[in-house]
C-alpha cells in the first residue's frame, strides 16, 4: 500500500493554512473510538408531550435523582419531574409542577441539591422549588422561593458554579440579576447584584440576551445578545469588560472552556452558514479559529466536557451530534466523530459527570427532546472497554474507583466579598 503523504488542509481559521494529516490527527486521539449509543424506547420516557415554545432554550435538565422537562398544557406553566429510573410510558395523568401562570421557558436543577430546581416563566417570575426525595405524587403549585424584580418575561437562569445558594437570571427587560435565595421569606424581591446591559435608544432589542456561560469559579461571565457579539462581564462589580467586534461572525451561543482559558461561540457567518468560533478568554479581538459547518438554521448548543477536552455541537432541529477534541495548541480543535439519527432533536439535556456509568465506559450523556414522538430518549458516548482505562484509569481494588466532582466553595452572601471563591473537588465513589 503507498504510504499517504500530509496534505494542506484550511484548518478553519481565516489566518493561515497548516500542514496537517488527517490521519495522524485522528491516531493521535485518545477519544477517537467514542461513540453514541442511544437507549430503546423501553429505556427512554415515552408519552412526554414536550413544550411547543419556540425559544432557543434546552427544555430539560437532569442529574442523579431525576430528571424535568418541559411540557405543554392547556393553561399556565408547568414541567414534568421524573425519578431518572422512570423510564418506559409516562401516563397523561403523572403529576407535574404546575405553579407559573405563564408558560415556563426554562428549567435548571441545583447543582449543589438535587431536590432544588428553578424554573422562569413568561409570568415575569423565577420560581424555586423543593422536589421530595421519592418524586410527585401529585401536582407541586407551592413554590419555595418566588422571585419577582423582572418586569417582562423571564428567558434564562444559570446557577452559580462555585457559590451555593446564587442563581442568575435574565429577562426582555434588558437586565441580569443575581439572587441569593438564602433570604429569608417566600417572595424575593430585591437582588443582590444588577447588571445592565447598553441599550441602543434605536435598536434596544439587541440588548436582549441569547446566553450565559460563567467560568469555572464564577468570577467571569460571557454573554451573546441579539446584537450578535460575545461580551465578558464581572458579575462581582457588574461591569462589562469586553466586547468582541468580529464582523464575519454573528454569536449565538456561547461556552467557557475552563482549563484552557478560552471561549466558543456557535452562530452564522456572513453566508449565513452555520459556524462555531474559538477565542482567547483573555482577548476578544480576533479569534483563534473560526470553521463554517452547515447551511442548516438551527441554533447550534455547544457542550464541553473539561475532563476529556471533549466538545459536542448538537442542532435544533438536527438527529446529529458532533464531537471534537479541544487543545491549546494549533490547530485547538480536531474532528473526531458524528451521531446520527433519523429524529430531530428540539432540546437537550445533560447528565452531570456523577451521575454516569463510568464503569460501563461512560464519558458524556445527553437526553434527547424528540418531539415528534413525544419521547425524551437517553444518548450515552461511550468508549470501547479497552481504551476507556487510558482516559478513566480504575483499579480492580474498591478504594480506586472513585472519581472527582465538584462541591460549593463559598455562599451567596461571600461571593461578593473580596473572597475568591475557587472550585472544591469532592472525591465520590464511582457506580
Amino acid at each position: 500500500m503507498p504510504r499517504l503523504e500530509p496534505q494542506h488542509f484550511w484548518n478553519g481559521s481565516i489566518k493561515h493554512p497548516v500542514s496537517m494529516s488527517w490521519c495522524s490527527s485522528l491516531r493521535g486521539s485518545k477519544f477517537r473510538h467514542v461513540f453514541g449509543k442511544a437507549a430503546t424506547r423501553e429505556h427512554s420516557y415515552d408519552g412526554v408531550p414536550i413544550t411547543h415554545s419556540v425559544h432557543d432554550n434546552h427544555y430539560c435538565s437532569a442529574n442523579p435523582c431525576f430528571i424535568a422537562v418541559v411540557t405543554e398544557c392547556t393553561a399556565g406553566g408547568c414541567f414534568l419531574v421524573l425519578p431518572i429510573h422512570h423510564t418506559g410510558r409516562v401516563v397523561p395523568q403523572h403529576p407535574r409542577v404546575c405553579g407559573h401562570r405563564g408558560r415556563v421557558l426554562d428549567v435548571k436543577w441545583n447543582p449543589f441539591d438535587d431536590y432544588s430546581i428553578a424554573s422562569c416563566s413568561e409570568d415575569c417570575t423565577v420560581k424555586i422549588w423543593d422536589i421530595p426525595a421519592f418524586g410527585l405524587q401529585q401536582n407541586l403549585t407551592k413554590a419555595r422561593k418566588t422571585l419577582v424584580a423582572h418586569s417582562r418575561r423571564v428567558a434564562i437562569i444559570e446557577w452559580h458554579p462555585t457559590a451555593e445558594n446564587l442563581l442568575l437570571s435574565s429577562a426582555y427587560d434588558y437586565k441580569v440579576l443575581l439572587w441569593d435565595i438564602s433570604q429569608a421569606g417566600a417572595v424575593i424581591l430585591y437582588p443582590v447584584r444588577v447588571i445592565l446591559m447598553p441599550v441602543h435608544h434605536r435598536y434596544p432589542s439587541e440588548a436582549l440576551l441569547l446566553s450565559v456561560s460563567f467560568n469555572s469559579d464564577g468570577s467571569r461571565l460571557a454573554v451573546t445578545s441579539k446584537d450578535r457579539r460575545v461580551r465578558v462581564l464581572d458579575p462581582r462589580a457588574g461591569k462589562i469588560l469586553q466586547v468582541s467586534s468580529w464582523k464575519s461572525h454573528r454569536a449565538n451561543k456561547v461556552l467557557y472552556i475552563n482549563g484552557l482559558k478560552m471561549l466558543l461561540s456557535t452562530g452564522s457567518s456572513s453566508w449565513r452558514h452555520r459556524q462555531m468560533v474559538l477565542w482567547d478568554a483573555e482577548d476578544l479581538s480576533e479569534p483563534l479559529y473560526e470553521e463554517d459547518l452547515d447551511g442548516s438554521a438551527g441554533v447550534l448548543f455547544p457542550f464541553y466536557d473539561p475532563d476529556t477536552h471533549m466538545l459536542y455541537l448538537a442542532g435544533k432541529g438536527d438527529g446529529n451530534i458532533r464531537f471534537y477534541e479541544l487543545s491549546a495548541e494549533k490547530p485547538f480543535i480536531s474532528f473526531l466523530n458524528e451521531y446520527r439519527s433519523v429524529l430531530p432533536q428540539k432540546g437537550l439535556g445533560v447528565m452531570p459527570k456523577r451521575g454516569l456509568n463510568v464503569m460501563g465506559c461512560e464519558v458524556f450523556r445527553f437526553y434527547r427532546l424528540i418531539a415528534v414522538k413525544d419521547l425524551v430518549g437517553p444518548l450515552s458516548m461511550t468508549m470501547p472497554r479497552k481504551k476507556v482505562e487510558t482516559v478513566l484509569p480504575s483499579s480492580s481494588n474498591e478504594e480506586d474507583r472513585t472519581s472527582d466532582v465538584h462541591g460549593p466553595s463559598c455562599f451567596s452572601s461571600q461571593r461578593f466579598s473580596r473572597r475568591i471563591c475557587t472550585r472544591r473537588r469532592l472525591e465520590t465513589r464511582r457506580p
